[in-house]
């Protein structure tokens, strides 16, 4: 019997298991999306989750703590042949994703299944992914002058939902007046 047993074994050892699920963690936090199997990735969720909670609080104990569970990889980036380092996975945990997630009580990643499947052992592919970071995409993409555009866009629908409402309200009292 399996009482209280939690966690899938994944058909490795523990010191793999325990590796593998903070490089996974990592991989995420620094690329913001991950394609994986379906049951590495229902493995990962709750410990990236609980990264993150830890990274809202953003005190020096709780920076301590993501230390210790997943370790303070560096972020590299080829720049013309050249290995640049652009931080640590902890440092964007606790700058960026930790206020982006402020005002969001749980639920940072999701899990959308593709129709591939894996070479070898025909395994289901998925993609586990941070909620929110197709927004910061769409926005990084945008110019300024689309941003101006799409401003200036939502203020005309503004103004024209104000005069219709006007108009409407002039209307209602001509027809109390009328009656």
């Amino acid at each position: 019997m399996r009482h209280r047993v939690a966690g899938r074994k994944l058909s490795r050892t523990k010191e793999h298991r325990l590796a593998m699920r903070r490089n996974l963690a990592a991989s995420l936090f620094e690329h913001e999306t991950v394609s994986t199997t379906i049951e590495k990735a229902k493995e990962v969720k709750p410990f990236a989750e609980k990264l993150i909670t830890l990274a809202k609080k953003g005190d020096l104990n709780a920076r301590r703590r993501a230390i210790s569970l997943l370790g303070n990889r560096k972020i590299v980036a080829l720049e013309d042949g050249v290995e640049v380092k652009k931080g640590t996975v902890i440092g964007k945990l606790f700058s960026d994703l930790g206020p982006r997630y402020l005002d969001r009580p749980g639920g940072y990643t999701r899990i959308i299944r593709l129709a591939l499947k894996r070479l070898g052992d025909n395994g289901q592919l998925v993609l586990l992914q941070l909620v929110g970071s197709e927004q910061n995409n769409e926005e990084q993409e945008q110019t300024p002058k689309k941003k101006r555009a799409k401003k200036a866009a939502v203020k005309g629908k503004e103004e024209n939902t104000e005069v219709k409402s006007e108009e409407q309200a002039q209307a209602n009292q001509e027809e109390k007046q009328n009656q």
